[in-house]
């Protein structure tokens, strides 16, 4: 694993945008692994690391998240901003075509991607997100998003991640103290956070929330499309998930037992799910 950064342009200036790349650069594929709307792109440590031998893959972290720079206008935290600086990665790492694994967040970044005249997408994998996304979930996710909680120690910030990340489903003792290490920043005066900008919340508080709607979104796409749906997940919901299976680009669904929002790619199986489909021919 390597860790790098490159400069992407906002509507004021320039960010720094970090990301971890695992892999041979001489390797035939490149896969792009994009984090949920708090997380970052360690999360991916694990699948990035078992698929190191076949691919090339860049993990980043969104801005405003991770080690990547905050921005100052916390309203330019968006979809627009973040296509931008994808589009810098896949530039960066100078190839034509990639695939990509999106959790939540990062799906739907995968999903604008994908949808675009001459996409570089060429699979798509989603983890646990779709084109309807029902304003329950949206609501619980406002509840939780730029509180910035402060916690004494790691020990702290785990048994957080226990609680309101408990749909992740069931992560040994390992798994959830690497999330934490990753997932906390230590503030000037020694306490720790989570590790994100609390600006990033901003986008639920400029108007009511409600449903959305991305089908046309969904039907624009073209690429082959793997979604990995959580058992008991509210955000991605099992019509929804049914819908996508037979229109646009008729996705294959692989339900996870024991997990919500949203499944983390960690263990045998998922990675399994992932790595062999995204091995597959077309």
């Amino acid at each position: 694993m390597k860790t790098h950064s490159y400069k992407s342009l906002n509507k004021t200036g320039f960010h720094r945008v970090a990301y971890t790349e695992w892999g041979s650069e001489l390797a035939e594929k490149t896969l792009i692994c994009v984090h949920g709307l708090t997380r970052n792109g360690r999360d991916f440590d694990a699948l990035a690391g078992a698929l190191s031998k076949d691919f090339r893959t860049a993990c980043p972290d969104v801005v405003g998240r991770g080690k990547s720079d905050w921005l100052g206008d916390k309203s330019a935290y968006g979809y627009p901003q973040y296509l931008t600086d994808m589009t810098a990665l896949i530039a960066r790492l100078n190839r034509e075509q990639v695939d990509w694994v999106g959790t939540s967040m990062g799906g739907l970044i995968g999903m604008f991607m994908a949808m675009q005249p001459n996409s570089p997408i060429r699979r798509l994998v989603l983890v646990d997100v779709g084109p309807f996304i029902p304003k329950a979930a949206l609501l619980r996710i406002s509840f939780y998003v730029g509180t910035d909680p402060t916690f004494a120690d790691i020990g702290e910030v785990e048994a957080y991640l226990r609680d309101v990340a408990a749909p992740f489903g069931p992560l040994t003792d390992a798994q959830w103290r690497h999330l934490a290490d990753h997932g906390m920043r230590r503030r000037d005066d020694g306490s720790l956070t989570l590790h994100y900008d609390p600006g990033i919340a901003e986008a639920f508080n400029t108007g009511p929330i409600d449903d959305i709607d991305l089908w046309p979104v969904w039907d624009a796409i073209r690429c082959p499309v793997l979604v990995l749906r959580g058992e008991t997940s509210d955000l991605l919901l099992p019509e929804t998930a049914a819908e996508m299976a037979v229109r646009g680009p008729m996705a294959q669904i692989e339900e996870i037992a024991g997990c919500g929002h949203t499944p983390m790619v960690m263990d045998d199986r998922q990675i399994g799910l992932v790595g062999d489909w995204l091995r597959a021919t077309e």
